[in-house]
């Protein structure tokens, strides 16, 4: 996969003008260069060998998004609708997005004593990520054999949130010593938009396979199906991973921030009031979140294909939203675009209330987008302005863990109004009423008011052609190293903003 046509510019930007008219290197001599051998003749400099790498490490990152954003989208985001496919209730398909996420995440811990011991980025990443797709072959099993209890779906997909979630600080890191400082705006505002894109055709591409199943009363079998081009997705992004080069090993300047540091942060200092406020807030939407599947395809009875067109609305509307937000970002700061974001997502939820109508539901999901663009953009740009370089990893690791706990603590409790009065149509609503009502309450007491520089967020770059390009680095996760105050994106560090969350 040759790298596009603005990369190349923007790789030819971050090398001398005088090497530019270097020819490519001749591969008839090997050279030891990270993962594979490249030959290349004794006559080509070393500027030409680092460009040939540097290419090769972009096309790799190219395909470890597209192959990843497709897994996202025709595995993980089917998991509630597989768990009710396999008879699981209501309450127990939305517990299963919440409660093996907690257990992934504790799980992901040990990520850090894991590194040491392979002592290589490469290695550590590349093994956790095809352990992940080879936890779809039990998914895969369960689909194919319903004598295998349902209830295993919670055990298989706990240990594919740990896989995943292992591997993101230690991908953030890495991928900051490939990629220049020079071309990571340029390069990862296109690797985003594949990782949108992928995620959008793997869902839809799911929507219509599961669509098709059920009208022949085989809807397990296409879940078969699903699990099956997930697995070899994400065996593809391994793949890739395991291609690209590892000029900088793990070292130990990183500073280790213990739990009991990281709580005595929390309500004292700038950095730890933000974790706050993003923890209090996954816990109010998580006390609905985890119930709009079963409510929209058990309570509406909406068909896959519909279903699938309501969260695909609000997927496609974050992607045309974000150049305009990426813009608000850059002239107005990360923190007002945080606060903005925060009102927009404020009644989503209660105005399911208002109207049964799909195409009501269908406006509602473009306009839910938008707000929660403007927000998981926001809080993505001031999470790696306010914390330490040095510290970044350990903090995202008990992050992880602590956002975790909140979408838990969440669910749960939405859980336990289901249970206690009945998954009737007018319970549901009732706690999407609650949950709006849970976010203006966080709002008013944590309200964001907390700053990393005069322009939180994002420093005007020293070059204008890059502004542009903050746009389309929304998180796909979490996790970065920054480039001119641009985060990069992660493959798998916690992804508290699904996909799917549109009007929610």
């Amino acid at each position: 996969m040759p790298v596009i046509a603005p990369l190349k510019s923007a790789v030819s930007e971050s090398r001398p003008s005088a090497l530019r008219r270097e020819s490519q290197p001749r591969f008839d001599a090997p050279v030891q260069n990270g993962a594979s051998q490249v030959r290349i003749s004794s006559d080509v400099s070393p500027a030409a060998v680092r460009r040939a790498a540097l290419r090769r490490n972009l096309n790799a990152s190219l395909v470890d998004g597209t192959a990843f954003s497709i897994m996202v989208g025709c595995g993980e985001t089917y998991f509630a609708a597989f768990a009710l496919a396999l008879g699981l209730s209501q309450v127990a398909s939305g517990l299963v997005a919440t409660l093996p996420l907690l257990a992934g995440s504790m799980l992901q811990l040990a990520a850090p004593y894991m590194l040491r011991r392979f002592g290589s980025y490469r290695k550590w990443i590349v093994c956790a990520v095809l352990c992940q797709a080879a936890i779809f072959i039990p998914l895969i099993a369960m689909a194919l054999d319903q004598r295998i209890p349902a209830e295993l779906v919670f055990v298989f997909t706990a240990i594919y949130w740990g896989m995943g979630l292992a591997t993101g600080p230690a991908w953030n890191t890495w991928i900051g010593t490939l990629v220049p400082v020079t071309i990571r705006a340029r390069f990862f505002a296109w690797r985003t938009r594949l990782v949108q894109l992928g995620t959008l055709v793997g869902f839809v591409g799911g929507g219509m396979a599961l669509q098709y199943g059920a009208g022949r009363g085989a809807a397990l079998t296409a879940f078969a199906f699903l699990f099956l081009a997930a697995a070899v997705s994400r065996f593809i992004s391994g793949m890739a991973l395991a291609g690209k080069t590892e000029p900088v090993p793990p070292h130990g300047t990183e500073r280790h921030v213990t739990l009991r540091e990281f709580a005595t942060r929390i309500g004292r200092r700038a950095d730890g009031k933000f974790l706050l406020y993003l923890m209090a807030v996954q816990a109010a939407v998580q006390f609905s979140g985890p119930y709009f599947t079963p409510y929209m395809l058990k309570q509406l009875q909406l068909s896959y294909v519909d279903y699938m067109t309501l969260v695909a609305a609000a997927f496609a509307a974050k992607m045309f939203a974000l150049p305009w937000l990426g813009h608000l970002a850059h002239r107005h700061g990360a923190r007002k675009l945080l606060v903005w974001g925060s009102i927009g997502i404020l009644p989503l939820s209660a105005m399911w209330l208002v109207s049964n109508n799909y195409w009501y539901l269908l406006g509602l999901q473009l306009a839910g987008g938008v707000g929660w663009a403007a927000y998981e953009l926001a809080w993505f740009l001031l999470f790696f302005e306010m914390l330490p370089k040095e510290e970044r990893t350990s903090v995202l690791t008990t992050f992880n863990f602590g956002h975790s706990l909140a979408s838990v603590v969440g669910s749960l409790l939405g859980g336990a109004v289901l249970l206690g009065l009945g998954a009737e149509r007018e319970v549901y609503l009732g706690l999407f009423v609650g949950s709006a009502v849970l976010r203006c309450i966080v709002f008013g007491l944590l309200r964001p008011k907390f700053t990393a520089s005069p322009r939180a967020g994002y420093h005007r770059p020293a070059r204008p052609t890059h502004s542009i390009d903050i746009a389309a680095s929304t998180p796909h996760g979490a996790g970065a190293q920054p480039a001119a105050s641009l985060p990069v994106p992660s493959n798998s560090l916690i992804n508290p903003q699904s996909p799917e969350r549109g009007a929610r």
